[in-house]
């Protein structure tokens, strides 16, 4: 063997290169969980009540009830 082969670094595989792999599993893991999330607000936002009902509340029922 030559020197110039020895110092030529191998090519790793994702499998065998435990430090790199596990970054980028940990990076789609991160990428799925921001996903996940703000899929979940805009489902929560687009699915959110269209506005307050108005309802008819009797004069004898108010904190200072008007009496006839």
């Amino acid at each position: 063997m030559h020197s110039e082969d020895m110092n030529k670094p191998e090519r790793t595989d994702f499998g065998r290169n435990w430090v790199s792999s596990s970054r980028f599993l940990f990076h789609v893991q991160l990428f799925a969980f921001v996903a996940f999330v703000l899929g979940g607000c805009y489902g929560l936002y687009s699915m959110r009540y269209p506005g307050k009902p108005k309802v008819e509340v009797p004069e004898n029922t108010l904190y200072t009830p008007k009496y006839k």
